[in-house]
């Protein structure tokens, strides 16, 4: 009688894996993919599938975190009542919003379209749950915030996979999140970070659209340039 191979444990099924090389090819699609990463505001109404939004969810997943606290948490948002609701918190925040500036400033906003609240299929909340055990805290005992970060690192993940399967990405920043946290009936411990549409997009642009607009130019040529100590 043979004898059975001997297990293996994981951790070293693990570091016997070689790491990926990736050649030239795909180092410029990954360029073109985050150059295409744009905030989309203009949807069509065609769903997405709900596996395809659990294959970006499980990918985001993957993003760094603070001791490893892994403290996203998402919520899907499908109940028109609660839509509707949004889309009224953003009308009012935006409204205050467009009040706080004044003359061709002013009208340049009213001008602008910033959120795709209507015609997105699927909206996202994506909250950081502040009382995660996972981790031990490691990491966050002198910068709690980047319990927070970590949940940002995780919806810029989502992102360019969504981007990589043609999706657009909205993300609506112009709410009250005290009032939306009582429409989505979040847990008292998770804090809202962002609030996300997402869909396919109407039209395609590797510009954003506010430069597009003439809101704001891009500064990368001034943000590349390091403090040097």
């Amino acid at each position: 009688m043979s004898k059975s191979a001997p297990k293996v444990a994981p951790a070293a099924r693990e570091a016997g894996r070689r790491p990926p090389r990736f050649d030239a090819a795909f180092k410029a699609q990954f360029a073109e993919l985050v150059r295409w990463r744009r905030d989309v505001r203009r949807f069509r109404t065609t769903p997405v599938d709900a596996e395809l939004i659990e294959r970006l969810l499980s990918l985001a997943v993957h993003a760094p975190s603070v001791g490893l606290s892994q403290p996203w948490r998402f919520v899907l948002v499908e109940t028109s009542a609660r839509r509707l609701a949004i889309s009224d918190n953003f009308a009012r925040a935006n409204q205050s919003a467009l009040e706080g500036y004044s003359g061709e400033r002013q009208a340049r906003y009213a001008r602008l379209k910033l959120e795709g609240l209507k015609q997105a299929p699927v909206h996202l909340a994506v909250c950081a749950d502040e009382e995660t055990t996972a981790g031990h805290g490691l990491g966050r005992q002198t910068m709690p915030e980047t319990i927070r970060y970590s949940v940002v690192a995780a919806i810029q993940t989502l992102w360019l996979a969504a981007r990589a399967e043609g999706l657009g990405v909205g993300w609506v920043s112009i709410l009250d999140p005290d009032a939306l946290r009582a429409t989505l009936d979040l847990p008292p411990q998770w804090s809202f970070v962002a609030y996300l549409c997402i869909g396919w997009p109407e039209e395609e642009h590797d510009d954003p659209e506010l430069e597009r607009h003439g809101w704001q130019e891009r500064l990368c040529g001034q943000a590349i340039k390091p403090l040097r100590r």
